[in-house]
């Protein structure tokens, strides 16, 4: 009998975890969210296009070690501050990534990044603040590396992975669009 009884506990608790797995999947921010996030209580600024060089998908190739999709990437800037918002597959399936960078030192930096959606079923712990939070003060080195060690999280490889190369893009992105400093003078 006690044989039974465990066998029906075993099978309840089988059922129980693709729940478990699925909750861990799921929208965590829109993208207004996000925003408010990065540009604080100021007035959420419009959207821009920013159109990838031929040099720049190469940059972004070698960061990511394939080929980047996009033609054209949508970000949001307000002074010297820029947001992006980029997917990256993490095992199978994409997950959406907010990155803030701050351009106002000598180079971007990252300001916050946030997961905004997350579809896998592992690895979803790089949502959290004691992830993220590592990003902060980030910079792009000369051979498109962050400048300061990100500790991954034991099962979610591919997920911190996913979050550095998007930290990565977006800071190479934050640099080329700010002005030169050649620009500035001229004006």
């Amino acid at each position: 009998m006690p044989a039974v009884v465990f066998g029906v506990f075993l099978i309840l608790q089988l059922m129980a975890m693709p729940s478990v797995q699925a909750a861990s999947a799921g929208q965590y921010l829109t993208v207004d969210e996000f925003l408010g996030l990065g540009f604080g209580d100021h007035a959420k600024p419009e959207p821009k296009v920013f159109w990838l060089t031929p040099e720049l998908k190469a940059q972004i190739k070698s960061i990511r070690g394939k080929d980047f999709p996009l033609l054209r990437v949508r970000y949001w800037q307000q002074g010297r501050k820029t947001a992006w918002i980029l997917e990256e597959i993490g095992k199978e399936m994409p997950i959406t990534i907010g990155v803030v960078v701050d351009a106002a030192g000598a180079s971007p930096k990252v300001a916050r990044v946030e997961i905004l959606a997350f579809r896998e079923s592992r690895g979803w712990e790089v949502r959290h603040d004691f992830f993220t939070e590592q990003f902060r003060g980030a910079a792009l080195t000369d051979g498109h590396l962050l400048s300061q060690h990100i500790d991954g999280i034991t099962g979610a490889t591919l997920s911190v992975r996913a979050v550095k190369q998007v930290a990565l893009i977006a800071l190479l992105l934050a640099d080329a669009v700010q002005p030169s400093a050649d620009s500035n003078a001229a004006e």
